[in-house]
């Protein structure tokens, strides 16, 4: 027999997808949608989620004046793993269950960290514009392999990241406000305190959560440690790298290139950065892969059934 619950999708790309909805529907038969595919927000969101016991949000900011409105809700089940749009204080206040599984999408992002280092390092982006400009020049690339590569943020990614870059023969730096020496035991990496790695790294990529900690980690005087050669790559959070900082050194020659899937400001306004050739930027898709999908939307259907209050910190910003 199904659950009568009252439950709201927010999230557009939940509610579009033909699998998890038919998932979720053969749960809980008193469902609403957001069919419309808005972007919910504000008196908006608050509107499509009264009535509602339980719901299942993505990228919508869940603040004290939502929960405020809504008193009966008593579950919040997440769709994807950031949990920066989620007030935690106000959560616990208001003694509001979460429903989060941290790692879902991490082979997704993990995928996309990997193709932006080895076609930023062999020029990918700036040979093919030239091609599709009629030119034809070979220019010199560089491999991955054997490469020493910087992982900020050793977390569910970092961690699937890292094998894999073994398989290629890097060297593996790591930062994280944790120890996880077992694991640094077991693939042979060097835990290093964030600026010696950025001294040392060929290519960076981070993977860390946004958080007041977090928020412009990469400043200018931190980016400026980077090597001239190297790679500087974000898959993680929009917020954390200083962009205007980052444009100059791309310009100036400074830094050889950058990979963004995330920006500060989603969609980015910085047209200069987006067209220099040594600059490759994607729309948010780290997650998005079928694959990380349906994991992340299946997540998010136990999690109507499986959650706890969370805690100051737990679960973590990202």
């Amino acid at each position: 027999m199904k659950n009568s619950t009252p439950i709201a999708v927010t999230s557009r790309s939940f509610s579009l997808h033909p699998v998890l909805r038919e998932e979720l529907l053969d749960r809980y038969d008193n469902v609403r949608f957001n069919d419309e595919g808005l972007a919910l927000k504000g008196e908006a969101l608050i509107d499509f989620a009264r009535g509602r016991r339980k719901l299942i949000t993505a990228l919508e900011r869940i603040d004290e004046t939502f929960l405020a409105a809504l008193p009966e809700l008593e579950v919040v089940s997440k769709y994807g793993v950031g949990t920066d749009m989620l007030d935690k204080a106000a959560l616990i206040r208001h003694g509001i269950r979460l429903g989060w599984t941290g790692g879902v999408n991490k082979r997704s992002v993990t995928e996309l960290a990997l193709s932006f280092m080895i076609s930023l390092l062999h020029l990918v982006p700036q040979t093919s514009l030239e091609v599709r400009e009629g030119g034809w020049k070979n220019r010199k690339g560089r491999q991955l392999s054997g490469r020493t590569v910087g992982i900020v943020g050793c977390g569910n990614i970092g961690k699937d990241l890292t094998p894999i870059l073994r398989a290629f023969g890097c060297t593996v730096l790591a930062h994280d406000i944790l120890d996880f020496p077992e694991f640094y035991a077991a693939h042979q990496v060097t835990p290093l305190g964030l600026e010696a790695l950025l001294r040392r790294a060929d290519v960076v990529t981070l993977h860390l959560p946004l958080d007041d900690s977090t928020r412009n980690i990469l400043s200018a005087e931190r980016l400026a440690l980077l090597k001239p050669e190297a790679v500087l790559i974000n898959t993680a959070r929009g917020g954390l790298v200083d962009e205007a900082a980052l444009k100059r050194m791309l310009i100036e020659g400074r830094l050889s290139a950058a990979g963004f899937d995330v920006f500060a400001t989603e969609p980015p306004e910085d047209l200069d950065l987006l067209q220099l050739p040594n600059f490759l930027a994607t729309p948010h898709i780290g997650g998005s892969s079928e694959e990380a999908i349906l994991a992340m939307g299946r997540a998010a259907i136990r999690g109507l059934d499986e959650n706890a209050i969370p805690t100051a910190d737990y679960p973590p910003a990202g």
